[in-house]
């Protein structure tokens, strides 16, 4: 249905020297929506017969040029919705949800920001906010949607490599660039001029990172390497018991671990659902791991308890402390396992991933345990991410080892 554009002289807002402002009012099928022309004029300045200013200054007819200005930008907008052929409404035309149409990407980056963290995704929340510092050193967060083409891209790629980012920190930023760009272009909150997304290639920046795993015997090395007393940290010891809590529980991830409680252990298994895909996982402890569970177990703890001396319920109690404290002790652990790393004489620099990614191919692929099974037990949500996660080959797909992979799926049974 068409909408008429009209400018509006707004007596209804006179001021006490007889000046208002003029409106563009907007209609369809009876519905009427008014938007600022940034003019304000005295009252005997406006042919109300006409709907146009009165005059002819140069200052008046600056002011009907910017009028004008205003209602050609709403026609070009509406003649773009309808050549893509969308419905062309006072929603789509103005604002979606309370945004305006145009509106900055640095203003949708911080909106979505601010979503993700009142959702609790602080995760995601991160890399947004990581591609907004990088938009912002680049170039200027004012810039429209609309506004973003193919040059554009490749300079920003251009500026990212000059600043030292590698090829998957690029096509991680790329990512998270254009699903805010999908997004805001579903929401109808601009009307593209190109399709920029469509040419630039985000996959052809990943590259596929070296093996992260360690073998068995490296495993037994680090579970028997004596702590020299010159190396005795706060962050040591508790590494390792991390690194190796990991292997052996099925390549549970730090945060999981982290936010493990009490009443999360059920005669002897252990029941937990991923921060990261909300899949419920549960398996039996074997003895290493609830070794290491009664070695921070702590004296008259409470069933809501953490495990692990990383969290404090009773400081640790928002979403927000909990993500912070998290990343911090995180960082803490990895830098000392980097140095289990240099104790061991290892060419992998070892992280709380590289637990995960061993135990999925050195304990269980190596094995034979079929890949659908490890997927579950890693509790991905799909194959696809076992097989670039682990590294997997298609003669490991192919062998199976049915009777293997049974006995593997009994010991580390997960919840359906």
């Amino acid at each position: 249905m068409n909408i008429s554009i009209n400018a509006v002289f707004r007596k209804d807002r006179l001021n006490s020297q007889n000046a208002a402002p003029v409106h563009l009012r907007l209609t369809q099928n009876r519905k009427l929506k008014h938007i600022s022309t940034g003019v304000t004029l005295n009252i005997n300045e406006w042919d109300f017969e006409n709907q146009r200013v009165m005059g002819q200054t140069p200052e008046l007819q600056a002011l009907q040029l910017r009028i004008d200005t205003k209602i050609d930008e709403l026609r070009r907008k509406i003649k773009r919705l309808e050549a893509l052929e969308v419905e062309v409404t006072l929603d789509n035309l103005l604002e979606t949800n309370g945004r305006k149409i145009n509106c900055t990407v640095g203003e949708y980056l911080k909106q979505t920001i601010e979503r993700l963290e009142t959702l609790g995704k602080y995760g995601s929340a991160s890399k947004h906010r990581s591609l907004l510092s990088r938009l912002s050193q680049f170039r200027s967060l004012n810039i429209r949607f609309d506004e973003i083409d193919l040059a554009y891209l490749h300079d920003f790629e251009l500026f990212l490599r000059k600043e030292g980012n590698t090829n998957n920190s690029i096509a991680t930023k790329y990512a998270i660039f254009k699903a805010a760009y999908n997004k805001a272009l579903a929401e109808g909150l601009f009307v593209p001029k190109t399709t920029p997304f469509t040419k630039y290639k985000v996959g052809s920046l990943w590259t596929r990172t070296r093996k992260r795993a360690i073998t068995k015997e490296d495993i037994q090395k680090l579970v028997a390497l004596e702590i020299a007393p010159n190396y005795r940290t706060d962050y040591a010891e508790f590494a390792r018991d991390i690194f190796l809590f990991s292997y052996y529980t099925a390549g549970i991830n730090f945060t999981d671990m982290a936010t493990l409680r009490y009443c999360d252990i059920v005669d002897g298994r252990i029941y937990y659902s991923r921060h990261k895909t909300q899949k419920l996982l549960s398996f039996q402890l074997v003895p290493n791991a609830l070794q290491i569970i009664e070695k921070y177990s702590k004296a008259n703890h409470a069933q809501e308890d953490y495990i692990f001396p990383i969290l404090d319920r009773r400081i640790h109690k928002t979403e927000q402390q909990i993500y912070d404290r998290v990343r911090k002790v995180l960082k803490h652990v990895n830098k000392a396992l980097h140095e289990w790393s240099r104790l061991l004489g290892l060419k992998i620099e070892l992280t709380t991933y590289v637990a995960r990614h061993t135990f999925a191919t050195t304990n269980a692929l190596a094995q034979g345990i079929r890949i659908e099974v490890v997927s579950r037990m890693l509790g991905h949500t799909n194959i696809q991410t076992t097989q670039i996660y682990a590294k997997v080959t298609d003669d490991m797909l192919a062998k199976g080892f049915d009777e293997m992979a049974g006995i593997y799926a009994d010991k580390y049974s997960l919840a359906q």
